[in-house]
């Protein structure tokens, strides 16, 4: 198997993405990948981190972790993309960096890679689908390879989203991530690595 290289790039306010994209980084490196996980910079204005005591906490504690560059995407075979859901559409965070990759879109270098993504809300029916697709829709205009999980594995038909994967927040907005979510994030990054290193080949 090539030797695959995927990136993990995401935006998380109060932690629950970036909760997912630890384990995702954890599973990557299990299937043999090396991993590079970054977080998009930060663009909401003090005022607005301040008003809410999670997104606070969860900012202070991750303020010195690497940030994602352009050369992250470059030099990967493979990308996982994680967003929370911001009226059903993709965060302006992570929207921001990847509008800041033309020079690389018009070099082709972010074309034939492997691509997926994952997201969070605080209901069931939060626009999860619909942030996933909106996503893609980058992508698409990179030339990459969408790798959906589909329901290539029985445990897709308990996590439920073909698209991606995806997790409720509940009504306080800080249920854990559940053995179904964890069993579908392990499975995503196996599938993207798999996937990423025949495009490498």
């Amino acid at each position: 198997m090539a030797n695959v290289k995927l990136a993990i790039i995401y935006y998380s306010s109060t932690g629950t993405i970036h909760g997912m994209a630890e384990r995702l980084q954890q599973a990557g490196e299990k299937a043999g990948a090396e991993v590079r996980l970054r977080q998009v910079a930060e663009l909401a204005p003090e005022e607005a981190i301040a008003s809410n005591t999670a997104w606070s906490q969860h900012f202070d504690r991750t303020k010195n972790e690497p940030k994602a560059t352009a050369d992250d995407i470059v030099w990967a075979n493979a990308v996982l993309l994680g967003t929370p859901t911001r009226y059903g559409n993709v965060a302006s965070q992570l929207k921001q960096f990847l509008d800041t990759l033309g020079a690389q879109w018009g070099q082709g270098l972010l074309a034939n890679k492997a691509y997926a993504g994952f997201t969070a809300s605080q209901t069931a029916h939060g626009g999860q689908e619909s942030t996933l697709l909106a996503l893609y829709n980058s992508i698409y205009h990179f030339g990459g390879v969408i790798v959906p999980p589909g329901y290539t594995d029985p445990l897709k038909f308990a996590d439920g989203n073909p698209y991606g994967v995806s997790h409720v927040t509940g009504a306080t907005n800080d249920d854990p991530l559940s053995d179904a979510t964890t069993a579908a994030l392990d499975h995503l990054a196996q599938r993207i690595v798999t996937i990423g290193a025949k495009l490498a080949a």
